[in-house]
């Protein structure tokens, strides 16, 4: 769905992505992971046409991504950026309302319904909800113009422990249920293990692993992706010696 092939973006004279080949596949959930200023978000908006890479190409079912393919794209902000002076049901209709197509209090109650929001939240403006509900809102966003591609930027950073957790479960639901095809960028590789097929942990703009879960908790990806993993084992560990 989704291939990159030898993209590569600089901020001025600071290379921050790249050169960087990359296939994703029709119907897979994957997951980017690294440390801060390693490029993955950068690689997000390449995928999104939100910029344009410096050299080589990304393109969106085989063909090079223009500007009518983002109308198959969802992208759900870790800021989540809701206009703050629209209703949640503006908010969600909006990308409907892009494409050209009709909205109704129908597909807003579905919306709402498939990120497990009652029904009433519908006439509530943004200021009024708890960072997990609005980024609830966010998804029901991006996913109301049935996307082929879900593009998710950090979605869960700002959110508490339970309400993370809970949410990232819920996105992972939604990918199956909707046979959709996702990218998501966290910090957090425990996360990415829990709800993705597929695993790149990217260092200084170039990936530097590509695995499986099962792979990566085996050993496999290199010394980058196992000192992540690394950080989880360690508090796992702890946590164990507590009780005993």
């Amino acid at each position: 769905m989704l291939t990159f092939r030898n993209a590569s973006k600089a901020y001025g004279a600071r290379p921050v992505l790249g050169p960087l080949s990359l296939d994703i596949t029709r119907g897979s959930m994957t997951a980017i992971v690294g440390t801060s200023g390693a490029g993955k978000s950068t690689l997000l908006r390449l995928a999104n046409g939100l910029i344009a890479p410096d050299g080589g190409e990304v393109l969106f079912e085989g063909a090079a991504l223009g500007p009518m393919d983002r109308r198959k794209i969802g992208f759900v902000f870790q800021s989540v950026a809701l206009f703050p002076h629209m209703s949640v049901a503006r908010n969600i209709e909006i990308g409907v309302t892009i494409k050209g197509e009709r909205s109704d209090s129908a597909l807003v109650a579905r919306q709402l319904e498939l990120v497990e929001l009652p029904a009433d939240f519908a006439t509530r403006m943004p200021g009024e909800l708890s960072g997990g509900q609005q980024q609830r809102v966010g998804l029901a966003r991006a996913l109301a113009p049935s996307p082929a591609l879900l593009l998710l930027d950090e979605p869960f950073a700002a959110l508490d422990p339970v309400t993370r957790s809970g949410l990232a479960r819920r996105v992972r639901a939604l990918h199956d249920s909707l046979a959709l095809t996702s990218l998501i960028v966290t910090h957090d590789m425990a996360e990415a293990l829990l709800i993705a097929d597929r695993v790149l942990v990217m260092e200084r703009g170039q990936i530097v692993a590509d695995e499986t879960p099962r792979a990566l908790l085996g050993g496999a990806g290199g010394e980058q992706a196992q000192a992540l993993i690394a950080i989880h084992r360690d508090a796992a560990r702890r946590l164990i010696e507590l009780q005993q």
